[in-house]
């Protein structure tokens, strides 16, 4: 016997999503993964049939992954120490050797086969190719109440300064996915580590994007209460630096959003990427998941 209850559950679903897929179709989104949902095998299979079907219904996905704990685990295994600052992995020559094996040569590949098993055919790429990402030495101050500035050397640390957008869209014109490692290369040839979720805004903003998504291990924007803050305007967003809301790893994640808006990104959640289909519940439901920052469009 037929399940006609079921069968009527996801006909509203479907029902409810196609405004959503009118909405998005042909615009390029652009989606940072990482946190659990990159170490967990079954969240890991639906992200990429999420992103196949995607593709499916028209929209141009570019993805941007991070891979820390990968990292962690490879210089552990290589009895190579670092440390961190501020929230940044110290990175000298050595580290910086491991940082680009695990990401380009390791984490990069996998997430492009499973894409490419789930019929979405991806290309896999780091900011050294096509010069994608270019980028120079991170300057990072530290200060406190109680001692003066300090000018932090984080080594091989940097940040994007540009982005060779060209390479992206001819690619995405082509039907492929990128997959970006967060490894860039400054005028001299140097090679940084770059924060992932800092090259995603960098991304999105040069791509115009519709959206910038940033999967995390949180549910969102949390209030001071731990109440989560569904919708933001750039106003209130800014608040929340002023009055303490935003903590630790949170700014730097707010601040990237702020960028890519400030650049053109329609809008930009910062979403649980612990829960499974969270890119679809986030772009085709009318409730959406995690916190949103309202630009212009």
């Amino acid at each position: 016997m037929k399940d006609y209850a079921k069968a009527q559950l996801t006909s509203r679903i479907l029902i409810e999503s196609l405004p959503y897929i009118k909405k998005f179709h042909g615009e390029i989104v652009v989606i940072k993964y990482g946190g659990h949902a990159m170490k967990d095998e079954e969240l890991g299979r639906a992200f990429a049939q999420n992103i196949a079907l995607l593709k499916y219904v028209g929209l141009k996905p570019v993805i941007v992954h991070g891979g820390g704990p990968q990292i962690g685990q490879m210089l552990e295994a290589l009895n190579i120490t670092c440390q961190f600052r501020e929230g940044h992995r110290v990175t000298d020559e050595a580290t910086m050797d491991v940082v680009e094996m695990v990401l380009v040569g390791k984490v990069n590949k996998e997430i492009v086969n499973k894409l490419n098993m789930s019929d979405c055919k991806a290309v896999g790429l780091s900011g050294k190719d096509g010069t994608l990402l270019r980028a120079r030495k991170l300057r990072m101050v530290a200060s406190g109440a109680s001692k003066p500035p300090e000018l932090i050397d984080l080594g091989k640390v940097g940040e994007v300064v540009g982005v060779e957008s060209g390479l992206l869209t001819g690619l995405l014109t082509e039907g492929y996915t990128p997959v970006i490692a967060p490894v860039g290369v400054d005028e001299e040839g140097n090679t940084y580590n770059i924060n992932a979720d800092s090259v995603a805004g960098a991304v999105a903003g040069a791509l115009r994007a519709k959206r910038l998504l940033l999967l995390t291990d949180v549910a969102g924007i949390l209030d001071a209460d731990k109440n989560l803050l569904e919708e933001l305007s750039i106003k209130e967003t800014l608040d929340l630096f002023e009055d303490g809301t935003l903590q630790g790893g949170m700014i730097p994640k707010v601040k990237c959003c702020l960028d890519a808006i400030n650049d053109g990104v329609g809008r930009a959640t910062i979403l649980d990427g612990r829960v499974e289909n969270s890119v679809l519940l986030e772009l085709f439901t009318n409730s959406g998941i995690g916190t949103q920052i309202l630009g212009n469009k």
